[in-house]
């Protein structure tokens, strides 16, 4: 399940909650042509729409993309909302997305009575399309280039030139401002939803102009059985048989959108070694990394990553197992998504042939920027991020594992941390803290099970990294008498006796100087300990971000220089063409099918006697033989990263041959770099989708817009 991951990036959680209070030489382009040494197309093939790579298509396929080719394959695809990805399918307004982008839509829209994860949705008439309140598409339609405008700004001119990290930051988002400011009025802009795009960490800029549909109705969705068929074990695997699509439909003025830009659908699908496009907006990569930096997530980041989702997720299952609530399910399904993503990095970074070919190109691209007479402050920002993460380790626990949030250590210490800081102002600075007292409210805590389960959580992972000499570890686990508690234990204790669910103990807090520092409330006590700590390690690591921010911005400035449009930038939740072709590989001993069928879901299904996750819906349980020959899901090579859910399979004829939904487990480590000779892209094939339309839920309307006159299912 392909999705922009829930990145528990939990340095960068601190730092919020802190803010509360071309042409290359020949010896480039034989580099680019390695793929088994490392080199720059380790970076990817994740191309931009304002530089669309046509001469790289015509050499690599010969095939001629020429600039009305991709401007109708940029205005045929979408945003959708703020997380993934889709297309227009018809010209009445059809889009295609992911059934699981379309999850939350579909339990938003549901009526009294009814469960669509368990009995899917499809409207056989115009009329029962349903609206989904809040949900909207963007449609990518304006772009220009605004680099020399905000380097100009970062930068300065005489004195200015020596302004520190933080204020180049805030002077590139002052400019940013400006710029949107200014295109709001601009002829052809206007109306338009407008953003800032950041590539090659700074190396280039642009604002991108979106047209806005808010008027979105759901038109086809499967059951969460289909969707999602095969659960997690099934996620990030291969082969797959997963029916992991959803339709909906744009309305313009109360009418289905009338468009000439959308994907006609080619149910034939795909030939094995055909080239395969996929547009979408792929949403973080972090190829660009430094080695140094990537050593940092593998020992320190990724791992406490793992271990935050981990424990979070256990506490939501076991709270889940008593609520069977559909919101509290879907997030525990993101949790366990995001678990494997993570754990693809971490093998990634962990596999030293991996670690070796980023060696290998950052000693490439070093000589290379040398061999470019850049200027030497410039080459000596790989030693400079270095020194930086050389630092940033010294912090990383504090920074980390003392960050107070909701879902790190609980609504009531995180609470406790916040008025632990109300308290110090109150008798420093008196004003101020009566300007912040009306922001200061009881916490509203909904299950107290589940808040104990985070701060045991939040206590064990205290005590794993900090270690039990700790001083903070030894105030949470020691009781009365110096007995030692564990975090479970610990955290019931503080749960009970802490008085912070108390309006009128939290009144007397915030109006008695001095209150907060003799309170003996354990939480009190607890963040008293913490949270100083906290703070002074979080602001070190801010300034260490901020530092490592602008040079990244210096290494992409580099990059460009150095490689030009050859090499295409990191991803930014921004639209993106990228090229693969159909291809199997091999697996476990043996050989991957570049497609699956239908037969191949009931076989799982029968293999596993029909137990959940492979279970069926009633309506799948007998299907008819024509349907068990039709193709499900197909591979290619092409490159995606969370974000691309949703995002369309093309031919050269800019025809749906595909939805891609997720990547195999060899793919896993594309966060850091693109390696194809395994890593493949899963999609669901159309010919399956409307196989499924056809002999399953005889959706005549809808396999009639998409392929013209649909043919009577046999019964």
């Amino acid at each position: 399940m392909r999705r922009i991951h829930f990145r528990t990036a939990l340095l960068a959680n601190a730092l919020l909650v802190l803010s509360i209070g071309l042409t290359l030489a020949q010896s480039t382009s034989d580099h680019l042509t390695d793929t088994t040494k490392g080199g720059p197309l380790d970076l990817g093939k994740m191309w931009t729409f304002d530089n669309p790579p046509t001469a790289y298509f015509k050499k690599t396929y010969n095939f001629t993309a020429d600039e009305k080719w991709f401007e109708e394959a940029r205005l045929a695809s979408l945003r959708f909302a703020d997380y993934c990805s889709a297309s227009f399918v018809s010209a009445n307004g059809l889009v295609m997305t992911n059934h699981h982008c379309a999850r939350e839509s579909g339990t938003g829209i549901t009526r009294k009575g009814e469960d669509l994860n368990a009995t899917g949705f499809f409207a056989k008439t115009a009329a029962e399309e349903r609206k989904v309140v809040g949900l909207f598409v963007d449609q990518l339609v304006k772009i220009e280039d605004v680099t020399k405008r905000v380097q100009d700004a970062m930068v300065g001119s005489g004195s200015d030139q020596a302004k520190t990290d933080e204020a180049r930051l805030q002077a590139r988002e002052q400019v940013f401002s400006a710029i949107k400011q200014e295109y709001g009025t601009k002829e052809g802009w206007k109306g338009l939803e407008l953003q800032t795009i950041t590539f090659y960490n700074g190396g280039r800029y642009a604002i991108y102009g979106f047209k806005r549909y808010t008027d979105v109705r759901l038109v086809f969705m499967p059951e969460l059985q289909l969707g999602f068929y095969g659960g997690d074990y099934d996620n990030f695997t291969y082969p797959r048989y997963a029916l992991d699509c959803s339709f909906f439909r744009v309305y313009d003025n109360g009418k289905p959108l009338q468009t000439t830009h959308f994907f006609k659908f080619n149910p034939n699908g795909v030939r094995d070694g055909e080239p395969i496009f996929v547009i979408g907006n792929p949403g973080h990569t972090e190829r660009l990394k430094t080695v140094a930096e990537l050593e940092f997530d593998r020992d320190l980041q990724t791992p406490a990553t793992i271990q935050l989702l981990r424990n979070r997720a256990d506490a939501l299952q076991a709270y889940n197992e008593t609520a069977k609530n559909d919101s509290i399910l879907n997030e525990i399904f993101s949790y366990e998504n995001s678990l494997k993503a993570y754990g693809g990095q971490l093998a990634g970074l962990r596999d030293v042939s991996l670690m070796d070919r980023k060696a290998v190109f950052e000693n490439q691209f070093k000589a290379a920027a040398k061999a470019k007479n850049l200027p030497a402050d410039q080459l000596k920002t790989w030693d400079e991020i270095a020194t930086s993460i050389a630092q940033l380790r010294s912090v990383f626990k504090d920074a980390n594992y003392l960050a107070p949030s909701e879902r790190t250590t609980g609504e009531l210490l995180a609470f406790a941390n916040i008025i632990t800081q109300y308290g110090e102002l109150l008798v420093s600075r008196p004003q101020d803290a009566e300007r912040a007292r009306s922001m200061v409210e009881t916490p509203n805590v909904k299950n107290m099970a589940l808040e104990e389960a985070y701060l045991a959580a939040h206590l064990t992972e205290a005590q794993a990294n900090l270690g039990n000499d700790d001083p903070y570890v030894k105030a949470a686990l020691t009781g009365s008498g110096g007995a030692s508690r564990t975090p479970k234990e610990a955290a019931a204790y503080l749960i009970k006796n802490t008085k912070l669910k108390d309006p009128a103990f939290i009144s007397e807090l915030i109006t008695r100087p001095g209150a907060v520092a003799s309170s003996n409330d354990p939480l009190l006590a607890l963040a008293r300990i913490g949270f100083p700590r906290y703070v002074a390690a979080a602001r070190q690591a801010r300034q260490l971000v901020q530092r490592q921010e602008v040079l990244r911005g210096q290494l992409g400035r580099m990059l460009y220089d150095v490689y030009g449009t050859a090499v295409p930038p990191d991803a930014t939740f921004s639209l993106r063409i990228n090229d693969g072709v159909v291809k199997s590989y091999d697996y476990n001993g043996t050989k991957a099918p570049i497609l699956t069928t239908f037969a191949g879901l009931y076989d799982r299904n029968y293999s596993f006697a029909d137990k959940a996750p492979w279970n069926l819906p009633t309506r799948w349980k007998n299907p008819p033989m024509e349907l068990l020959k039709q193709p499900m899901c197909f591979i290619s090579t092409n490159d995606i990263i969370g974000g691309n859910s949703g995002s369309p399979m093309i031919n050269k004829n800019r025809e749906a041959v595909g939805l891609a939904f997720d990547g195999n487990m060899e793919s896993l480590p594309g966060e850091f770099i693109f390696v194809p000779d395994a890593n493949r892209t899963i999609s669901v094939h159309t010919g399956g989708i409307i196989a499924a339309m056809r002999y399953i839920y005889k959706a005549d309307r809808l396999i009639n817009e998409l392929v013209g006159t649909p043919v009577k299912a046999k019964k």
